[in-house]
């Protein structure tokens, strides 16, 4: 009998009231339960940036989650005023977790919704701070998970990877998302799907073995481009024991 071994998945986690001083950290429990449906053995990292390189070794994919907002101070560009920022040794964490796995290109990468914006930040891009400022049906479509449907630009990339699907079956895919904040710019990353207002939606770098940014919610439905995304992910981190 073979017994297939879960690969290690490395997930992100927050602060409770997004604040390290509450001393206890927290997780939305669909990131874990969706990367268990789909073979994975979900590990929360705790946020300490001595070992995001040893997370980067040990673990067989990163899953970067949603949260607040990126401390855009810390890019040089002042915070908008209705910024609400995660705390900043969550944000120095995962950058450097994204530091440490530019060093190790063939382990598999997905961000998710902060995870993409923190994704084109480490990448040089740029963020429209509060997306209500230029797009005015930015909280009937973009927040409180309101379902809409995603343009996708690009299909020769992970985001499809190995789906024998037509064009009209992924316009009928619908994805919910919840965020204020949108990339403008993903630096040296490439654009892969938008909504149809023109947010970007989807992020990649085609060199990589995977590395994938969403800005919607995967884990929230089901579906070819949510939780059947996950699936083609954690099945992207199964070479580590084949």
């Amino acid at each position: 009998m073979i017994i297939m071994t879960r690969p290690l998945i490395g997930i992100t986690v927050d602060n409770v009231d997004s604040s390290i001083a509450t001393d206890k950290y927290e997780s939305n429990a669909d990131y874990s339960r969706a990367v268990v449906a789909a073979g994975g053995l979900p590990l929360l990292m705790a946020q300490d940036c001595q070992l995001a390189s040893h997370y980067v070794e040990r673990c067989d994919g990163i899953l970067l989650t949603g949260g607040r907002d990126i401390r855009s101070e810390s890019f040089g560009v002042p915070a908008h005023p209705l910024s609400r920022c995660m705390d900043p040794e969550r944000q120095m964490f995962e950058l450097a977790l994204l530091e440490a796995l530019a060093a190790q290109p063939q382990r598999p990468v997905l961000g998710i919704c902060l995870g993409m914006q923190l994704m084109a930040m480490h990448a040089g891009g740029r963020m429209n701070q509060h997306l209500p400022d230029t797009l005015a049906n930015a909280a009937d479509t973009h927040q409180d998970n309101h379902p809409h449907p995603i343009v996708i630009g690009i299909e020769a990339s992970v985001l499809l990877d190995g789906v024998p699907v037509t064009r009209d079956a992924i316009t009928a895919e619908t994805v919910v998302s919840s965020h204020h904040q949108g990339v403008v710019d993903a630096g040296r990353l490439r654009v892969v799907a938008t909504s149809a207002d023109g947010v970007i939606e989807a992020i990649d770098d085609p060199t990589r073995a995977f590395y994938l940014g969403v800005q919607w919610h995967p884990e929230r439905s089901d579906g070819l481009l949510n939780r059947d995304l996950i699936k083609r992910f954690v099945h992207a981190c199964i070479y580590r024991h084949a």
